[in-house]
C-alpha cells in the first residue's frame, strides 16, 4: 500500500466500506458502519500491507481514516 487509491481499496476490500478518498477526512463517527472492531481490523490489514508495526496507543487517538492512513505510511 503506498497511495491513498491503495487505502481507500483496502477499506472497501478488507472492511467492506463504502468510503472514498473524499470521506478519509471525516470523524469516525461520521463514516457510516464504522466501530471499534473497524479499527482493529483495519491496523492488523495495515501492518500486513505495509510490514510496520503500528501502535494501537496511536491508532485510537487518531481522529479519522486519513490519520490512520498517515500513521500507517509514517512521515
Amino acid at each position: 500500500m503506498k497511495t491513498v487509491e491503495d487505502f481507500v481499496l483496502l477499506l472497501q476490500d478488507e472492511l467492506a466500506l463504502s468510503v472514498t478518498a473524499e470521506d478519509l477526512g471525516r470523524g469516525f463517527d461520521a463514516v457510516e458502519s464504522w466501530d471499534s472492531v473497524h479499527l482493529l481490523a483495519l491496523c492488523t490489514a495495515l501492518e500486513r500491507e505495509t510490514g510496520r508495526s503500528l501502535s494501537l496507543a496511536d491508532a485510537l487517538e487518531a481522529e479519522s481514516l486519513e490519520g490512520l492512513y498517515r500513521l500507517a505510511v509514517g512521515p
